[in-house]
């Protein structure tokens, strides 16, 4: 699923090409991306209106519209903006006022559209946790103080701090040299530092480098992120550690696969 460096690089992606343009027709080619409102009121709503403002919240796109509505989009694990599109097996179609057009994917259907009068009120906005730029360390400190989770299940708690997700909760634990099954109320004032500094430092990083494909992301040229060459542990195990040559090793943690190296990360 894109994480926080994944959406950011489609949004300013976006911003570039489609700010400004307004939608002259949308093409459903598979209805079941749409939760809301229904199709005929979807297509109404965006065709004729001019795309004002694009934002992300975590992992969520959001456009803002002339006619005061709003298009939430949330990529899941497969959804894909590629521009200009075109392609015969898209799931929808934005044509725009340059004469080009922005094609939506989604191979396996998981993606959500939701075209919405006030994108505030949706459920998924009010659960969210605050973003790693949006806080300081002595913040970050108290939120971890009273936590006995796991720590890398808590850094992928979107109603904790929003945007992680397995693949950098994972970098970042590295980083910080923190085992991932730590429970964080039994990280140091120091390790709690070390963390919330590699969480901006991985983060703003990997944005640097238009984020990690590794499954189905891709820009929105079609062309892929190039941060998965700076990974140090995931997707690698049974690899060597790149600080101490130590075997990577995988576990299921929550029903994700965690990497971490069990020499570094203590």
């Amino acid at each position: 699923m894109p994480e926080l460096p994944e959406v950011e690089t489609i949004r300013r992606d976006l911003e570039k090409v489609i700010l400004g343009k307004k939608i002259t027709a949308v093409c459903v080619h598979h209805p079941k991306v749409i939760r809301e409102p229904g199709l005929a009121a979807f297509k109404k709503g965006l065709t004729g209106a001019v795309i004002k403002r694009i934002l992300r919240k975590a992992k969520l796109l959001i456009w803002e519209l002339s006619n005061g509505k709003s298009l939430a989009i949330h990529l899941k694990m497969t959804g894909q903006l590629v521009y200009p599109g075109g392609a015969k097996n898209s799931r929808l179609a934005f044509h725009l006022s340059d004469g080009k057009t922005l094609d939506f994917n989604d191979q396996r259907l998981f993606a959500e559209l939701r075209l919405l009068d006030d994108w505030r009120a949706l459920k998924f906005i009010r659960g969210l946790g605050p973003e790693p730029a949006e806080l300081n360390l002595e913040q970050f400190k108290e939120m971890l103080s009273h936590k006995k989770t796991r720590i890398k299940p808590l850094l992928m708690d979107q109603a904790f701090i929003s945007g992680i997700g397995n693949l950098y909760a994972a970098e970042i634990l590295f980083r910080a040299k923190i085992h991932p099954e730590r429970r964080a109320n039994t990280l140091k004032a120091q390790e709690k530092a070390l963390l919330f500094k590699a969480i901006n430092d991985i983060l703003k990083a990997a944005i640097r480098h238009a984020g990690s494909s590794v499954d189905d992301y891709v820009r929105l040229s079609g062309e892929k992120g190039g941060y998965v060459r700076y990974h140090k542990v995931y997707g690698r195990q049974g690899k060597p550690c790149l600080v101490c040559n130590t075997p990577i090793k995988r576990i299921n943690q929550g029903g994700r696969g965690t990497y971490f190296c069990p020499r570094c990360q203590k």
